[in-house]
């Protein structure tokens, strides 16, 4: 065996007639360079440990911009999204179904934005977009973690407004704290479940193609393509789960909201419709925008002029649909209100 780095070639031989000290070799030069390239009698492998981020855009005039305007967004994503968490929990008014799951929510919202964003903030300012394969790995199942658990967050925040419009005696029977917890427990349980499956078969593949990743996170369908052994197990995995997951969620919401908009239309008062109608408006634009950008993301070609537009898609998923949750939930709601009203006043 022997090990090459550049154009020089390190045989066993030269280390002496123990393997630690090679060994002790390769793990150096793994520090070195990220790359580790061995040479067997079956031919060249070149193992990838470390890639680069080539991020939204490599222009250098756009940097500190894109810096500072991505700061701002994501210190408004957190304040929203935190302030929603401590607001629910700090007024007993809001102690209700409704606002756990929305609190569950903006905690996803939350989570999803800090897997991506710190890292994009660093690199605007660095010359070293470098990740590691484990911080890459890391940061993609925190990312689709968070990502699986809202959709199936937004299909127990449908079924709670079917079940408060629709049998509106029943709903403090039927939607009580305790069913509700066990609701979140379930959503979060397969949310974080999911992607374990994709992480650990991420680990058998080997990346030697490149080392650069022309997206500014580590989208997994951009580590297939810089994968060199063949990725179809994991591709038909992600793909048979994913259409189940997506399909059987957005389904679900579509024939809640369904039944909710009939049962909106029977009622005869005209402020009964009105205060129903207010009460799922801000809850069907969250998923309106959720499942909409999914569709534009995964739709078309990823190639040429629709790779750039992906990434903004995928900003927009990522980034903007955190930061515009808390305030599509809070703005129009009167209670939400009351209670930073309240909090304020006591202090």
């Amino acid at each position: 065996m022997r090990a090459t780095l550049g154009d020089t070639v390190y045989k066993d031989s030269e280390f002496g007639s123990g393997h630690s000290e090679f060994h002790e070799f390769l793990r150096h030069l793994k520090k070195l360079s990220g790359v580790i390239n061995l040479s067997e009698s079956d031919g060249n492998k070149t193992q990838v440990m470390e890639f680069v981020l080539m991020g939204l855009t490599d222009l250098p005039g756009l940097q500190v911009p894109l810096f500072l305007v991505f700061l701002v967004i994501y210190l408004t994503t957190m304040v929203g999204n935190l302030g929603l968490i401590f607001l629910i929990w700090k007024d007993p008014h809001l102690h209700t179904p409704m606002y756990l799951l929305l609190g569950s929510l903006a905690f996803a919202d939350a989570c999803s934005s800090t897997s991506v964003t710190p890292k994009m903030l660093m690199n605007f300012l660095s010359n070293n977009h470098l990740i590691s394969l484990v911080e890459c790995i890391t940061q993609f199942y925190i990312f689709a973690s968070s990502a699986n658990t809202e959709c199936f967050l937004l299909v127990v925040m449908a079924y709670d407004r079917y079940v408060a419009i629709c049998n509106p005696l029943l709903y403090p029977v039927v939607m009580s704290n305790i069913f509700c917890i066990r609701l979140l427990g379930v959503s979060y349980i397969i949310g974080f479940l999911h992607p374990m499956m994709h992480t650990s078969l991420l680990f058998r593949l080997t990346f030697c193609k490149s080392n650069v990743i022309h997206y500014f996170y580590c989208e997994i369908l951009q580590l297939f393509k810089i994968s060199c052994t063949d990725p179809r197990v994991n591709m038909l995995l992600i793909f048979i789960f994913s259409v189940f997951i997506q399909s059987f969620t957005f389904v679900t919401i579509i024939i809640s909201y369904s039944h909710v908009l009939f049962a909106i239309l029977k009622k005869k008062s005209e402020k009964g419709r009105s205060k129903a109608f207010s009460t799922c408006s801000a809850h069907l634009l969250s998923v309106s925008l959720f499942y909409g950008t999914l569709f534009f993301m995964y739709v078309r070609p990823g190639s040429g002029p629709a790779e750039n537009q992906d990434k903004m898609y995928s900003v927009f998923y990522t980034i903007i649909i955190p930061l515009l949750n808390p305030f599509i939930y809070s703005l129009r709601n009167k209670e939400v209100l009351n209670a930073l009203r309240r909090i304020i006043k006591y202090k």
